[in-house]
């Protein structure tokens, strides 16, 4: 009878011991590498918190670079800002000093820094990180601002800004260097000034004369063309009596001429000479009243006029914004709040509507389309009266097609238009359109650029859409939207941040705008206004780079930037401490504690020598023994 041997490998003892040596493996290889598995299935019931937090960590890393990457961009561009603002300065402490000295150029040493400092503020507008320009708005493969140089002195195709300043200033000029105004001495007895053409932009306009010259009559201003007249009447006016005029420049700003009847030996300035002839003749008095009045205006003209043309030239020039802007009245809300886009049309209810508001019958007609105000159940071409401002925008938007929204912000209505030159707006409720903010008809769009409308500019009488003959100096792109939704990111996952620039915000081109026009005026360095002139331009160039209560500052820009890095910082400090959390619930998933390890080792150790003890034990088992 044969007996077969016993199979260790086979048996009950031999699986324990490969069971152990398998879970000694395992052991050994968590306590090497600190993990319960090395693959997912091996990780226990806790890893879908764990596969979960992963997912979490790698967003937090996403964002973290995102945030990064912002961080460098708005850094770059508050470096920018802050160098704009230097730049202010340099400019308007220079503007503000009172000497005058012209160099051969015709320019002073403030004007020359002007100059430089231009070019240097184009170079910042300019600024780019990597490929991405900070102040082209969501054009950000585009250069901002066109070469300093294209943009004053043109191209072999296109008018730089000194062109346009010089048309513009033979224009407010006129022939006769009177500022468009015509002097005249109908009779013996009278003077008379009047504007060349009724409704030109040019020039000097005749805004109010007062006089005490005894038994002199004083007619206007009035008329079309606005014109005034003196007629001393035969009567010769006492020593001391005064005739004064204002006159509104094209800036906007009111100068004023004071004459007064003197009669001292030599003729003081600002004064005319009474007629001391025996008999005497009042007649000469008119003469010389007429005579001081014509020096007076050359003066004026080309001092204060001068300066005040090469102002507007910067704003035809640089001003190119394609939009009309109402700020209208605040709504009948006790206390009294800005309008927004949710704000009713018709003044039904004072809490929430403009007033005077719309009512049925009324119209709008945009670009010769009307749209039509009913009590409700508006179609087409319709509004109902209980409709919001924004409604009305989105209709007029459709109208003029433009790219970019129009939109109620900050109180201010503000109508885009691709098209500056089509736009034209009138109503037949114009109480309600004054409401909105619009107080004149129609209501039209800045022109980009604008231009002197005919050749030779000192007769010219219009101003034209000159875009496609004139360097456009701002390259990027302006919206739609605002300039700092141009740049968005999201650092979270419900937070996002706006950090987009444009060169054209308000703030930043009319900084721009004054240092051009100071820094590319010039004048003969001996004319006998040449230093009015440039004391005029100071004057005003110093105003305009002074912050206006109102107005847009640079240092808004930098405030809303800092506002958008001051919520990454935020959501950064979140996400550092989320992380924390999220690594611990992974590492609480899925590490290995090395102490239990190794206690699962040492007993795993003590069994397995037990293990082989009974194995070498059977191995010396023979039938002798067995029996």
């Amino acid at each position: 009878m044969a007996i077969s041997s016993i199979n260790y490998s086979s048996s009950i003892l031999g699986a324990q011991i490969r069971n152990i040596n398998q879970q000694l493996t395992d052991l050994s290889t968590q306590l090497s590498t600190g993990k319960l598995s090395q693959n997912y299935a091996g990780m226990g019931t806790n890893e879908g918190f764990a596969i979960a937090g992963r997912a979490q960590l790698s967003n937090i890393a996403g964002y973290t670079d995102t945030i990064t990457n912002v961080n460098v961009s708005i850094n770059l561009a508050n470096t920018a800002l802050q160098s704009l603002t230097k730049i202010r300065s340099t400019v308007q402490t220079g503007s503000a000093n009172t000497a005058q000295d012209l160099n051969v150029n015709g320019q002073t040493i403030a004007q020359n820094t002007a100059a430089a400092q231009f070019g240097s503020m184009v170079g910042v507008l300019n600024t780019q990180t990597g490929n991405r320009y900070l102040f082209s708005g969501t054009a950000v493969n585009t250069q901002s601002v066109a070469n300093a140089g294209d943009i004053i002195n043109g191209t072999t195709t296109q008018a730089g800004f000194k062109t346009v300043m010089a048309e513009r200033q033979a224009a407010d000029l006129g022939a006769s260097g009177m500022g468009r105004l015509v002097q005249t001495q109908p009779t013996a007895s009278s003077v008379q000034v009047s504007e060349d053409v009724a409704g030109s932009p040019f020039g000097l306009k005749i805004k109010a004369v007062s006089s005490t010259l005894t038994g002199a009559t004083v007619t206007g201003p009035s008329g079309s063309p606005v014109s005034f007249s003196v007629d001393l009447n035969g009567v010769n006016p006492n020593n001391g009596d005064k005739l004064s005029i204002q006159f509104t420049l094209p800036d906007g700003t009111t100068e004023q001429i004071d004459l007064t009847a003197s009669s001292a030996t030599p003729t003081p300035l600002g004064s005319f000479a009474i007629d001391a002839s025996t008999p005497v003749n009042p007649n000469n008095t008119a003469t010389n009243l007429n005579t001081a009045l014509n020096t007076a205006i050359q003066k004026l003209a080309n001092t204060s006029l001068v300066a005040a043309s090469a102002i507007v030239a910067g704003d035809n020039f640089f001003n190119t914004a394609s939009s009309a802007i109402g700020t209208p009245v605040n709504n009948q809300a006790a206390p009294p709040t800005p309008v927004t886009g949710a704000t009713a049309l018709s003044g039904a209810s004072p809490s929430d509507s403009i007033s005077p508001g719309f009512v049925a019958g009324d119209t709008i007609t945009v670009n010769g389309t009307t749209l039509t105000f009913v009590a409700s159940g508006a179609t087409g071409n319709q509004l109902n009266v209980t409709d919001s401002i924004q409604s009305l925008l989105s209709k007029i938007d459709t109208i003029t097609g433009t790219s970019k929204p129009s939109t109620v912000h900050g109180g201010s209505i503000t109508i885009n238009t691709d098209d500056a030159a089509s736009l034209n707006i009138t109503t037949s409720n114009t109480g309600a359109l004054s409401a909105l903010g619009f107080s004149s008809t129609p209501v039209i769009a800045t022109q980009p650029p604008l231009r002197v409308g005919s050749s030779p500019a000192s007769s010219a009488t219009t101003l034209v859409n000159g875009s496609a003959n004139t360097v456009k100096w701002y390259l990027g792109n302006d919206g739609p939207g605002s300039a700092r939704s141009t740049a968005m990111a999201r650092v979270d996952d419900a937070v996002t941040v706006q950090y987009g620039a444009q060169a054209n915000e308000d703030a930043i081109r009319r900084q721009l705008q004054a240092i051009a026009v100071f820094g590319t005026f010039s004048t003969s360095p001996t004319g006998q206004y040449s230093g009015g002139q440039v004391s005029a331009l100071s004057l005003r160039v110093t105003q305009a780079l002074t912050q206006q209560p109102g107005q847009q500052r640079i240092e808004d820009i930098q405030t809303d930037i800092a506002m958008a890095q001051n919520t990454m910082k935020d959501a950064s400090t979140r996400q550092t401490q989320a992380k924390a959390q999220l690594q611990t619930i992974i590492d609480q998933a899925e590490s290995a504690s090395p102490d239990q390890v190794a206690s699962e080792i040492l007993a795993l150790q003590n069994a397995l020598q037990a293990s082989y003890q009974v194995t070498s034990n059977l191995a010396q088992l023979s039938l002798v023994k067995f029996l």
